[in-house]
């Protein structure tokens, strides 16, 4: 089949909206990383999944806070979620935002036990029982 001019003109439009798109998922993407709460609650979940309470003691900000940035990164597609009893645990949902850590902050290192965390498996670390 041979293309006429006026459908290579559209096959054209129809790349650069498609390329305007990719732009603007990835703008969105920084614009989310760009936050300072954010960028540490994904840096400490690159390292293990992690209930809210736990982020909480990690960024020394409130539950609601927590929540609320939570609440950003899941809409985003960026963290997944999962329930256990009363306990909610978020974890990294894209490998590429992985790789992506990985590459500007460098190797991930342990999962952080804040002396005031009273998540269960902190509390397990901080009275000096085997963590894992």
């Amino acid at each position: 089949m041979v293309a006429f001019p006026q459908d290579i003109e559209k096959i054209r439009e129809d790349r650069e909206v498609m390329k305007e798109d990719a732009y603007r998922q990835v703008a969105q993407l920084f614009q989310i990383l760009s936050h300072l709460a954010r960028l540490r609650i994904l840096d400490e979940l690159r390292r293990d999944e992690a209930c809210v309470c736990h982020l909480q003691a990690v960024l020394g900000r409130p539950q609601a806070y927590v929540s609320q940035q939570l609440r950003v990164l899941r809409e985003a597609g960026v963290v997944a979620d999962r329930k256990d009893g009363q306990l909610v645990y978020y974890r990294l949902n894209d490998p590429q935002i992985t790789q992506l850590l990985e590459t500007v902050l460098g190797p991930a290192g342990e999962r952080t036990h804040p002396p005031d965390c009273p998540c269960p498996r902190c509390a397990r670390c901080n009275s000096e029982v085997s963590c894992e």
